[in-house]
């Protein structure tokens, strides 16, 4: 059943709602003033609000604008013993879902909480669906940092304010730049990325701004930039660090005036981004070394953000492992294998230089070549080999096979490489007996024969 909050300094107006609506069976709190009531609204999950405008110790338009900074989808009824047009109107534009007067009318007070009620309910149900329908992959993790990490993405993500993510390579920054968009109110807009580092510096104002027709020799026709794209959504500057003086001076006026020029106009264009930046440097040790702008890294870091390495949250590896192997196995059309508590440990132990994107290329590697049950023995053999284990007392990390890995010039090639190899093994190891061996495996014989063929496996080779 709905749960309702009142907010509101007359106790006979209280009781009066409170008993009206506990008689339609609806869960009633009340607080005579409007700090309680947001301490209340930050500690509960109320489906509606109902809150007197003309209070003592807080104003019932603070009361509004705060409580829908903390939940954003929260309905509020603005109630009130001097009702006006204007008083109406100014609830509504700051988000009310509707106004009454005092005393309020039976019949229009219900059918108002039913109405508020019913719109919150497909609110809710509508981010659900959203987020059902979402390629973004949630932040998995129970560790104090990555619990900050979500709770600052909570309060954040509902503004525009502008957030600088930082962290090493393969941490999440990007992922944590989804998410802030994903739980802002740009939701419906477009996300826009731009890898700062991976374009070249005299390309980097063209690509952020766009270029009219014959600005410079290749510019063949009229481009719009990412600014111009990523208008109503959120633009994200990955590895800002990495951009050049010119650039930075321009992203600052930007970000100054909502305003871009492209290469080559003259003509001013209103953008409305809301911008994320993240960086694996110092920015701080980037300014004091002259190649970063100090105006633009205060312009950019409202908020900021850190994500930690994995190795500084080595307690989220097996609930992350878990989810890889949920993951990868599901894109192979396998059943999920599962990893012994020794392997797990054994990850634990592992220095991760390249962080959650080298977990999931390790988990990706041990089902490609592990057996049913991923042991502590697989982990050993198969990890990175430019990144052993760090041994315990007593032991010695175990040596990576030899593989010339400088002969695969993507990750596609060695994973064909090490199914290949591991078809071979298990088909040798059981005197190429292709029913035994799809059962030793786990997969279908007609699979297995596909695989023969795909890479050309030949008895006695």
């Amino acid at each position: 059943m709905a749960k309702i909050l009142i907010i509101d300094d007359e106790r006979a107006i209280r009781s009066t709602l409170r008993e009206i609506l506990e008689y339609e069976d609806y869960t009633v709190e009340d607080v005579d003033n409007g700090v309680d009531g947001l301490e209340m609204i930050r500690k509960n999950d109320y489906d509606l609000v109902l809150c007197d405008i003309k209070m003592n110790r807080m104003d019932g338009m603070e009361v509004l604008t705060e409580g829908l900074t903390i939940k954003p989808d929260l309905p509020f009824i603005m109630i009130s013993g001097h009702g006006t047009v204007e008083t109406a109107v100014e609830a509504s534009k700051k988000g009310a879902f509707d106004f009454i007067s005092k005393p309020p009318d039976l019949n229009r007070l219900l059918i108002t909480v039913r109405n508020a009620l019913d719109r919150g309910s497909l609110v809710v149900e509508t981010k659900t669906l959203k987020r059902r329908v979402s390629k973004v992959r949630p932040i998995l993790g129970e560790s104090q940092a990555i619990a900050r990490i979500k709770e600052t993405i909570d309060r954040v993500g509902p503004t525009d304010a502008r957030v600088l993510v930082t962290g090493a390579n393969g941490a999440g920054k990007e992922l944590v730049a989804r998410w802030l968009h994903e739980k802002s109110n740009r939701a419906n807009g477009p996300i826009i990325e731009v890898n700062c580092a991976a374009i070249p510096s005299e390309l980097i104002e063209s690509e952020l701004f766009g270029h009219e027709k014959g600005s410079f020799t290749s510019a063949i026709k009229q481009r719009i930039g990412k600014f111009e794209s990523a208008s109503g959504g959120t633009l994200f500057l990955d590895e800002i660090g990495d951009m050049s003086q010119s650039a930075q001076a321009k992203v600052l006026r930007a970000l100054q005036e909502s305003k871009i020029t492209r290469v080559g106009g003259e003509k001013e264009i209103d953008v409305d981004v809301r911008v994320v930046a993240a960086t694996n440097k110092d920015l701080l040790k980037e300014i004091e070394d002259g190649n970063f702008r100090m105006d633009l890294y205060h312009r950019l870091s409202v908020i900021l953000i850190h994500v930690p390495p994995l190795i500084e949250r080595k307690d989220d590896i097996p609930l992350l492992t878990q989810s890889f192997l949920e993951e990868i196995c599901s894109e192979y059309g396998m059943p999920t294998k599962k990893i012994s508590d020794a392997a797990l440990e054994e990850m634990k132990r592992l220095p991760w230089t390249g962080n959650i994107r080298e977990l999931r290329n390790m988990v990706e590697r041990l089902i490609i070549l592990s057996d049913k049950i991923i042991t502590d023995g697989d982990v050993r053999a198969f990890a990175n080999p430019s990144a052993p284990a760090t041994a315990t007392a007593g032991e010695t990390a175990a040596a990576a096979p030899q593989t010339d890995y400088d002969q695969f010039t993507n990750f596609q090639e060695y994973k064909d490489y090490a199914e290949r190899e591991y078809i071979k093994f298990k088909l040798e190891k059981n005197n190429w007996n292709v029913s035994k061996t799809a059962d030793d495996i786990d997969i279908q014989r007609s699979h297995l024969y596909s695989k023969i063929e795909k890479f050309g496996l030949k008895r006695g080779e």
